[in-house]
Formats: C-alpha cells, sequence, structure tokens
C-alpha cells in the first residue's frame, strides 16, 4: 500500500512541475536563450528531489566521473536515468532518436538545450550533421550521452550494443566512460508502480579512442552491464 501512495505521490507531483519547467523553459527561451541549461538542471534536480523523498530512492556512484568532452555510453533500464543525467554531468548533450524532437514544446526545448538528434537512416547527410553537432558540444567542454541499447530494457538483460555506439566511437574519436545503472530494479519499465531502494552508477575502467570498434563495444558491453542481478 505504502509503494502504491508513493508512486501515485511522485506522479502527481512530478509531472505538472515538469510542465511547469518546460512553460518556464519557453519563456526562458524568448529573453535569456543562454539559461535554458539552468532550467533544464533544475528539472533535473527537481526529478531527483521527487524521487528522493516522495518514492525514497537514493543515488549511490562508485568511480569516477570524468569533466569534460568524453563519449559517456549508459545502461538504460528506466526513465530515471534520462532525467539525472543532468544533475549527473555538467550540462551533458544527450543523444536522442529524431523523432523525439518532433514532441510539442518539449522538442525545441531539447534542441535549444543542445541534445544531439540521431536520424535512423544514418545517411551521409545525417552523419555529416551528427559530426558538426557533436563537434560545437565537444568545443563547449560538454560530454555527449548515448544509450546504445536503444530503448529501455528490464534489469538483468543485457542486448548487444546497437550499431549506433560503434558508428559514434569511429566518429567522434573521445575516450569512451561506461556507466552501468541498475534503476530498473526500482523503477521498472512501464509500470506504475516504483519501489524505495538504491539506484547506483558503476562508473568504468575508460575506453581509448582508436580501438578496433569490436573490441571497443566488447568492453563497454561488458561494463554497462556490470550491476545485471536477477531480480
Amino acid at each position: 500500500m505504502l509503494t502504491a501512495l508513493r508512486s501515485l505521490a511522485f506522479m502527481s507531483i512530478f509531472y505538472p512541475g515538469s510542465l511547469l519547467f518546460v512553460l518556464a523553459a519557453m519563456a526562458v527561451d524568448l529573453v535569456a536563450p543562454r539559461s535554458i541549461p539552468r532550467v533544464a538542471t533544475a528539472w533535473s534536480r527537481f526529478h531527483r528531489g521527487c524521487a528522493r523523498w516522495l518514492l525514497g530512492q537514493k543515488v549511490r556512484v562508485e568511480g569516477r566521473l570524468e569533466d569534460g568532452p568524453y563519449l559517456y555510453i549508459l545502461k538504460h533500464e528506466s526513465m530515471f536515468e534520462t532525467i539525472d543525467l543532468l544533475c549527473l554531468l555538467d550540462r551533458p548533450a544527450i543523444a536522442a532518436k529524431r523523432e523525439l524532437f518532433d514532441i510539442p514544446l518539449w522538442g525545441g526545448i531539447a534542441r535549444r538545450y543542445g541534445l544531439i538528434p540521431i536520424e535512423r537512416s544514418a545517411g551521409a547527410s545525417a552523419l555529416r550533421a551528427l559530426r558538426a553537432a557533436a563537434r560545437a558540444t565537444t568545443a563547449q567542454g560538454r560530454a555527449i550521452c548515448l544509450f546504445p541499447e536503444g530503448t529501455r530494457v528490464p534489469h538483468g538483460e543485457s542486448p548487444p550494443l546497437r550499431a549506433g555506439f560503434a558508428g559514434l566511437y569511429v566518429l567522434l574519436g573521445l575516450p569512451v566512460v561506461p556507466i552501468a545503472v541498475d534503476s530498473g530494479r526500482v523503477s521498472p519499465r512501464g509500470k506504475f508502480m516504483k519501489r524505495s531502494g538504491t539506484i547506483t552508477y558503476k562508473v568504468g575502467k575508460i575506453v581509448p579512442p582508436g580501438l578496433d570498434r569490436n573490441e571497443a563495444e566488447v568492453r563497454v558491453h561488458a561494463a554497462i552491464n556490470a550491476l545485471n542481478e536477477p531480480l
């Protein structure tokens, strides 16, 4: 019963609050667009606060998070880490499916924040646009983040990485920081009920640029699945 009440409280406060943050970002965009990252970070902190005080979910980081233009590759088990990244890192640019940028209101703000759209077609023009966006991001000293599984996966599962990771690895030539996440233990994909507990980020060893792409994939795949345990 307590879990259900906490989950209901979270939905009743976080989602209406998120709409207010979107509206605030739209207003800020009219007068001071450079301040949009601050609004986005405040929204992420609001989300973490709701998770902590309404759901009883704490956050633990094992390992060192690097500053600067790295390619962060993360396990993806729930919505939690997609929002919490803005708390975890300093203004990270998240590579996301192009379709997400067509969402009314949110899509425009996402572009202005500096998220990087990825075209599924991966044609020559799409790769050129991706390279240009990535270079502009790293020139600002910002990290780029990617969820290489493409979608949320249940905790304990380890599907192969999609082709997008290897392409970005070769294209960008950045050191890779792989991170395992076990958020699916307490916030299962597609489930209303969210449990209390600790969500752990486990930072793996840096994968240097220039490796054979298959070797890079093997290292990253092992690192992002380091917290896999059956529920």
